[in-house]
């Protein structure tokens, strides 16, 4: 019968001895805290393809701190246009990962990006769908003019031609 009294008390110290051993939760650090600047409520101007439409976005940091998510509402030509991203840092990688959807792509798109030195660029780069559904090479690029106005620039096919321009003004 001592055999059966001890047996709670040895799996309870088998099981305790692995959670002691584990390395501690990963926080948030200063890459996280660049993605701040992002936070918020945005109108939006988006030129593209000659045209000019009104939009916004909403931006939260979320999961732990760890990802940006992006929440972007438009109209195309009175077509409705919603996106959605997300932007972490993958330590890893030692660089930005983000990922999009919308409502008019049936693809992902993944890039991996890095900020300038001095904080007032941001850019990334991938492989996405192109004007003809073929992959083409894309790069965004994020100017902060000041905490409440940035533009992002969309290029594709390795052009230096640019595809897409929002500009963003935080709303007051």
């Amino acid at each position: 019968m001592r055999a059966v009294s001890l047996t709670p008390v040895l799996l309870l110290t088998f099981c305790a001895l692995p959670l002691a051993a584990q390395p501690a939760m990963p926080r948030p650090g200063p890459e996280h805290d660049a993605l701040k600047r992002f936070v918020g409520d945005w109108d939006a101007t988006v030129v593209f393809m000659g045209g000019e439409s009104k939009g916004t976005a909403t931006y939260k940091l979320g999961f732990g701190g760890f990802w940006l998510t992006e929440n972007f509402k438009s109209d195309f030509g009175g077509q409705k246009f919603e996106g959605r991203a997300t932007v972490g840092y993958d330590p890893t990688k030692k660089k930005y990962v983000s990922t999009w959807i919308d409502s008019m792509t049936p693809s992902l798109l993944i890039m991996e990006g890095e900020y300038t030195n001095d904080g007032k660029t941001y850019t990334e780069s991938g492989v996405g769908p192109g004007h003809d559904g073929k992959p083409t090479k894309i790069k965004s690029v994020y100017e902060f003019k000041d905490e409440d106005a940035f533009v992002f620039t969309m290029y594709m096919g390795g052009s230096e031609q640019e595809g897409l321009k929002i500009t963003y003004k935080r709303k007051k």
